[in-house]
């Protein structure tokens, strides 16, 4: 274990917490932090993290577990839903880390992330909006494909690893001084 390995899970871990006092801003914080160790890793020279794949996702149930325990005070087919996701998410996780295979994150997208931040719009600004069987088969297909063009940008095109953290700051400043 390197000190970078260390820096980054405690930084991660961290990032995952605020979940558990608010859903929705605490999921925003925890996704943007996920993301935050493709940039760490360029700035810090603390010895590496070795397999990154391998970390990431073990890294990853940190945040998921504590999606899933506030998902688990929800109610009705959401709950469910959330639930059932996030298993499917670690028959993902476990076929990766026994064939390493990169692919296998794209068979086994975690739509369980995208199916938490929306329930928790959902929740927050519009608690009346009913959920029924149609509405959670469109929604469902909504963070599917959500989730699986960002796995292809992150795993397929690999169209990330090639930036530092500087590099990604300088592109995030352009495209919002852009649009202001």
């Amino acid at each position: 274990v390197t000190l970078e390995q260390i820096v980054i899970g405690l930084i991660r871990i961290a990032g995952s917490l605020p979940v558990l006092r608010w859903a929705l801003a605490g999921a925003i914080i925890a996704i943007i932090v996920d993301f935050s160790d493709l940039f760490w890793m360029g700035f810090l020279d603390l010895g590496g993290l070795g397999n990154y794949q391998a970390f990431d996702k073990w890294i990853d149930i940190v945040y998921m577990l504590a999606f899933l325990w506030v998902a688990n005070r929800w109610n009705g087919m959401e709950r469910t839903v959330a639930i059932g996701l996030f298993v499917f998410r670690m028959i993902g996780f476990i076929t990766f880390e026994l064939t390493g295979a990169r692919p296998i994150l794209l068979t086994f997208p975690n739509v369980f992330e995208f199916w938490f931040v929306f329930v928790a719009i959902r929740l927050h600004y519009w608690p009346n909006y009913e959920m029924n069987r149609s509405r959670i088969i469109k929604w469902l297909i909504i963070c599917s494909t959500l989730k699986l063009g960002q796995e292809w940008v992150l795993h397929g095109g690999r169209y990330l690893d090639s930036f530092t953290f500087f590099e990604a700051v300088t592109a995030i400043w352009d495209f919002v001084s852009f649009w202001s």
